[in-house]
């Protein structure tokens, strides 16, 4: 599959590299703070909530709810899925939203709900990369 990928890639920080080494590992490593408790995504030193520097990784669940979605037709120069493909914002069970694709059914937006469980997925683009994909829940 590495050969096969032809879309840009990730270039992780400093601040995002424990998320990209977590799903390398095919784990869900989020944020929380340590103040207020309060999970977030995407990755930074502080706090969104209160500011607070007292934050640590930890794993999330991987489950969630799809909060709402967009089916996209038009396909890109370097697709990493083909179109129709499903843009969408998931709710992590932890509180925080994310934004990735819904694999795993049909783009039909008669089947696809928001509040929808949804589950990750793990993609293996290349060697060094994964990607965090949902699925339905079943």
């Amino acid at each position: 599959m590495a050969d096969e990928y032809k879309a840009p890639l990730p270039n992780p920080t400093p601040d995002s590299k424990p998320f990209w080494d977590g799903l390398k590992a095919h784990e869900l490593r989020i944020q929380r703070c340590k103040d207020c408790g309060d999970a977030y995504f995407y990755p930074r030193d502080v706090c969104p909530g209160c500011l607070s520097g007292n934050v640590e990784w930890f794993t999330a669940s991987g489950r969630g709810k799809l909060h709402t979605f967009s089916i996209v037709y038009r396909p890109l120069k370097y697709p990493p899925l083909q179109a129709p493909y499903v843009l969408a914002m998931v709710e992590l069970e932890e509180g925080p939203r994310m934004m990735s694709n819904l694999v795993g059914i049909e783009p039909d937006p008669a089947k696809i709900r928001c509040e929808m469980p949804v589950v990750i997925e793990y993609a293996d683009v290349t060697a060094e990369v994964t990607l965090p994909r949902f699925r339905p829940a079943s």
